[in-house]
């Protein structure tokens, strides 16, 4: 009896822990556990008790304990030290469900209960007509033989106020959401990476948005209008030539100094490269650090990073280069400025916006990583799904569709499987921007996966188009978003950095609940504040400790979960993923305090696994709000089992290098392996491509549906127009083939180039199936033909 007793009662224990009840709670529970289990002496109670009266007492506490905790890891940096430039990054963004996937124990109803937002009648008929006729009116191989837009397109943009989507329109913009947003530039993306990129920029980080936020009432009433109907055509003037990713490292430099007249003016130098749209925009939003040496508005000298508003016009402006970024014509040049004299009023918020810049930046990337290169990244994974699905339906070899050859099947599953989680993540995060929300973590994972993802795609459409992907001209549909795939992973924070440096290292001071709030208590020498801090993260890490296990052993059932049979199967996995993530995050915090900022490989990891729960959690999102429709169940097995192995793969690597020596060994080969025996999910399973793949090749409805928001001509002339028919019809010849196929297995018909005369005179097939074969012959001759050049003609490209 007594046995069954400590049984219940530690079970008890386990279930408090695990669901993170107060410490007296779950204390008081572990003094019936003890007694229950060992009944020990009086003097084990006489040390026991006054122990945990101590740890209850704050007061008593904080003088025996935490003051001699405090000293001991300002001395040894065990907690790592966070610049102002650090802390403005850290402040600019907001804490969304990224907070949910640090806490371990995400709260799922809260997760599922964020919206999937839905484009607005007007957005829709803008898409519709707007966006439709401009896509019409460009042609990408005219674009890059011309190496620019046409006058006419570029003149259409400015009318239809394409570059004001982000403006209000009390200043004559659109006023769209950041869904409209997004769906003009994906659509636009499908038709022209040119076209896309040209649109997208004025609407991303720049003027608009930093006058919206920032500037005086004069500049929003003055330039607001006149960057929504085109009279100025901004960029955004950042990066230098020793100044990448370290924004803040500027050389650019404006001096303070008073002219003739006594006014208080800039002198500004600098040099900038990389700068889309510079070499035409009439307005720069240009970045530079100002210096006060005369001390004409303080005592300070350095006054920081500061935003202007830079009009072309003024003397000393050089905007005569261009960069030739891999071939693709979108303009993109160097900028050049000597002697630049500017008015205070210039400034972002005239004198108020002085050293404000990189806040400025901060909160502007916040959101644009979210909205921007994710869109124009699901455009083109869009259209190379629909290309490669029609494509290698059309394309036989052997005698039959290579769509039909399980290695085409494995390249086309996962182009319908990233796409469709692609395209998910992307409606989730823009559905918390529309809200109000700043995620910069989720933005920075959009960022990072949807530029990945999409080289992954294009890749593998590349593979599997063969001849058709890789000879230039009007009839090759993917080639230059293949060539243009490098240019997004390095813009708006090179890739290699935001995953190393930003998912996870910004990330687990943000989103942590106690480990920022520690670091100001630590740094402001606040013991009392870093006491309750430190006691409740234990208790937090205590908690996840157990969550770990209980969830590992039981493959995370003990996660309740009131949501579908699929959902949650994965839920469950999910839950037990952010107790593991959760719990190793305090442990690797605790190994290397300060210097885990070096430890760029182990953040790496880490961050890989806040990013696949994260795309994994908008898959489940997206599927819960479209109807859990029965035909998209695939895509969810698929992309669970995908993403649970990719942390799976991701928790191996932080296992296998973590500490050193005897730590090292502990992870590596216990922890490790029990990791390797247990394991979140193998890959997915040949099926699931199978099923996919035949989603792109077999079903002009499914493949459709995953490609919703491309452009789509209707132009007889047009290449993908051209595609689509054929694949449509190829589709009729389904069943008329399957007779011929049969007829040839009971040898009643050879294979040969008069096979479909001879079923016909064999009675295999109609007169009219016949036809409708010859027809689809004649058409599919056509779609797989590539672009052909005389030589003197090809010698005269551009």
């Amino acid at each position: 009896m007594e046995y069954v007793i400590a049984s219940i009662l530690t079970l008890i224990l386990l279930g408090l822990w695990f669901h993170g009840t107060r410490f007296i709670i779950w204390s008081t529970a572990l003094v019936l556990v003890i007694w229950a289990w060992f009944a020990p002496s009086v003097m084990f109670w006489m040390i026991y008790i006054p122990i945990n009266a101590l740890l209850l007492y704050p007061p008593l506490r904080q003088l025996l304990i935490t003051k001699h905790i405090v000293n001991l890891m300002q001395k040894n940096q065990l907690m790592p030290n966070i610049s102002e430039t650090e802390k403005i990054a850290l402040r600019a963004g907001t804490l969304w469900i990224d907070g949910e996937f640090f806490s371990g124990k995400p709260n799922f109803n809260t997760i599922f209960a964020k919206p999937y937002p839905k484009l607005t009648d007007e957005e829709q008929a803008f898409l519709d007509n707007e966006v439709n006729t401009v896509c019409g009116m460009t042609n990408e191989h005219q674009v890059f033989q011309q190496r620019d837009l046409p006058p006419e397109v570029w003149a259409y943009l400015k009318e239809n106020h394409f570059f004001g989507m982000i403006i209000p329109k009390e200043y004559g913009g659109l006023g769209f959401s950041a869904l409209g947003h997004s769906a003009v530039v994906q659509k636009l993306a499908s038709r022209s990476q040119v076209l896309a990129i040209t649109a997208m920029v004025p609407n991303s980080i720049g003027p608009a948005e930093l006058i919206l936020e920032h500037g005086t009432v004069y500049q929003k009433e003055y330039y607001l209008p006149r960057l929504a109907d085109g009279r100025e055509l901004p960029c955004f003037a950042l990066t230098e030539p020793l100044v990448g990713s370290d924004a803040t490292a500027i050389n650019s430099t404006g001096v303070l100094f008073k002219d003739e007249s006594g006014a208080l003016k800039i002198r500004l130098n600098f040099e900038k490269r990389y700068i889309t749209l510079g070499a035409v925009a009439t307005l720069l939003g240009l970045a530079f650090v100002l210096k006060d040496p005369d001390g004409l508005i303080g005592d300070e000298q350095d006054l920081g990073i500061t935003f202007a508003l830079v009009p072309n016009t003024l003397e000393g402006v050089d905007q005569g280069y261009r960069h030739d970024p891999l071939g693709v014509p979108f303009i993109n040049s160097a900028l050049y400025g000597k002697d630049v004299v500017l008015d205070i009023d210039m400034i972002v918020g005239a004198e108020e916006g002085i050293g404000k810049g990189w806040q400025m930046l901060m909160e502007s990337l916040s959101v644009g990583r979210g909205i921007s290169l994710p869109s124009t990244s699901s455009g083109g994974m869009k259209l190379t799904a629909h290309v490669a699905g029609a494509y290698t339906t059309i394309r036989e070899q052997f005698g039959i569709s290579i769509s039909q050859f399980e290695g085409i099947q494995y390249e086309l599953g996962q182009i319908a499987a990233t796409t469709y989680m692609m395209d998910a993540a992307r409606i989730f995060t823009i559905g918390a921007i529309d809200e109000g929300e700043k995620p910069a973590v989720i933005n920075a994972v959009m960022k990072y996966h949807s530029t990945e993802r999409f080289r992954d795609v294009v890749n593998a459409g590349m593979d599997v188009l063969g001849g058709a992907g890789i000879i230039l001209g009007d009839r090759n549909l993917i080639g230059r978003a293949y060539m243009g795939a490098p240019i997004g992973i390095t813009v708006e924070g090179a890739n290699i950095m935001t995953r190393t440096l930003i998912q996870f290292g910004q990330g687990v001071i943000r989103c942590h609940p106690y480990a920022y709030d520690e670091i100001e208590a630590l740094e402001a020498n606040d013991i009392e504040a870093f006491d309750r801090l430190f006691f409740a993260h234990i208790g937090f890490a205590l908690r996840n400790l157990v969550r770990m296990e209980l969830l590992s052993l039981t493959r995370g059932y003990l996660h309740f979960s009131n949501k579908s049979p699929i959902i949650a199967k994965y839920e469950r996995k999910l839950a037990w993923s952010s107790a593991n993530f959760a719990f190793m995050t305090d442990t690797v915090m605790g190994l290397y305090g300060g210097s885990f900022k070096q430890k760029e490989m182990l953040s790496a990891r880490f961050g890989d696994v806040l990013s696949w729960m994260y795309l994994l959690t908008a898959t489940l999102k997206r599927y819960e709000a479209e109807g859990e429709k029965e035909e998209d169940r695939v895509y969810v097995e698929f992309i669970g089992a995908y993403a649970l192995n990719e942390m799976q793969k991701a928790y191996e690597g932080i296992f296998a290098n973590i500490g050193s020596g005897f730590v090292n060994f502990v992870f590596k080969y216990l922890v490790g392996f029990t990791c390797r025996v247990n394991t979140f999910s193998s890959k997915p399973d040949d099926r699931l491509y199978i099923a996919l793949a035949e989603k792109l090749s077999k079903e002009d409805a499914s493949r459709n549906a995953l490609t919703d928001g491309i452009y789509l001509p209707q132009d007889e002339q047009e290449t993908l127009t051209a595609i689509d028919r054929c694949f449509a019809s190829v589709l009729e010849t389904k069943a008329v083939k399957s007779k011929i196929k049969k007829a040839i297995k009971a040898k009643t018909l050879r294979k040969g180039s008069t096979l479909y005369r001879d079923a016909l005179e064999a009675n295999v097939i109609t007169a009219e199936e016949y036809e409708l074969l010859s027809r689809v012959q004649e058409m599919s001759e056509a779609v797989v033909q590539v672009d052909t050049y005389k030589v003197d003609d090809y010698l005269a490209r551009k």
